[in-house]
């Protein structure tokens, strides 16, 4: 297949990167190296696959006009079999102070790209949502089949609004749109900004970690590796044009389990910075993922304790 991948150079995006490339894929990919943190990262993400015959990189913004104009030069008389669009703002703090960047970067370039795939005729659209649209919902685990949604920051309701749209175009223009929500995804090359990243590298520098809150806010922990198989299986689902998928660990595990976890593996003790509970945050996720086997035949294997110890030692070698 010809896949246009999006976010190519980001945690999920370099990982989806390298599976569809070793399953034999072609890949056209866009990233605009954000600068929301260090380009060097991702540019390491992706060194493998540099000069790889079946890949085509454009280093672009999504939300400009003119960036389609160059994928259609790319991609010439030849036809795009599906778009994975994994390209976004991340992080639900930095969005409560840039919200209209973010409205940019996620739902104005997600309209854009409908758009191409409209004039393009791509008939299947993977797109990343997120846990965070579920906003303050104490019915857990959270279904797809709970449509009050309540989102409590800008980043979450970019991901609504993505989703909406998605719905349009797929009743208007025929497009198959899969919007899978992600929850609290971690693995080797995550990104800097996000606690497990961050409270490894503080804990092993013997450095204080902040802590918002007293510790008892859960989250539904998904290893990248699980992540990476039900993206591939969206690829070839075609059983409906509409689709909304948790893609979650069905296990909670409390911010405090979550440090002991990483002390326990790293063999030295976190030193606690306590703060207060930061708008925007959520005090729990939890994903039903019942659709996401029926769907994709999703079950996902790795155990927390599992994942940061793969984490921690691809850190260390890398």
């Amino acid at each position: 297949m010809k896949i246009l991948l999006t976010g190519y150079a980001g945690f999920i995006g370099s990982h989806t990167l390298d599976r569809l490339l070793a399953d034999g894929h072609h890949v056209i990919g866009v990233d605009n190296f954000d600068s929301f943190y260090d380009r060097s990262l991702k540019t390491a993400n992706i060194q493998a696959h540099t000069d790889h015959p079946d890949l085509e990189l454009l280093e672009a913004d999504l939300a400009d006009y003119e960036t389609y104009q160059k994928l259609s030069f790319l991609v010439g008389n030849d036809s795009i079999d599906a778009i994975i669009h994994l390209a976004a703002k991340a992080g639900v703090r930095p969005s409560i102070e840039d919200p209209v960047g973010y409205q940019r970067a996620n739902v104005i370039a997600t309209q854009n790209l409908l758009e191409f795939a409209k004039y393009s005729e791509i008939k299947q659209f993977v797109f990343a949502s997120s846990s965070s649209v579920y906003g303050v919902n104490p019915n857990v685990p959270w279904s797809e089949e709970d449509h009050v949604l309540q989102p409590i920051s800008p980043y979450a309701s970019t991901k609504v609004s993505c989703e909406l749209m998605g719905h349009v175009y797929s009743k208007l223009y025929g497009i198959r749109f899969l919007g899978l929500r992600f929850f609290t995804v971690y693995g080797p090359r995550q990104r800097p900004d996000l606690a497990i990243n961050k409270f490894v590298r503080l804990i092993e520098a013997g450095e204080a970690i902040p802590v918002f809150g007293d510790g008892n806010t859960r989250r539904d922990y998904t290893f990248i590796d699980d992540i990476i198989e039900a993206i591939i299986s969206s690829l070839n689902y075609q059983a409906t044009n509409y689709e909304l998928i948790n893609l979650g660990n069905d296990h909670t595990v409390t911010l405090s389990q979550m440090i002991e976890t990483i002390n326990e593996v790293i063999g030295k003790k976190a030193i606690v910075d306590r703060q207060p509970e930061q708008p925007g945050d959520v005090p729990q996720t939890w994903a039903d993922v019942s659709k996401a086997k029926k769907l994709l035949n999703y079950n996902p294997q790795t155990g927390f304790r599992d994942g940061i110890e793969h984490f921690i030692s691809s850190t260390q070698m890398r």
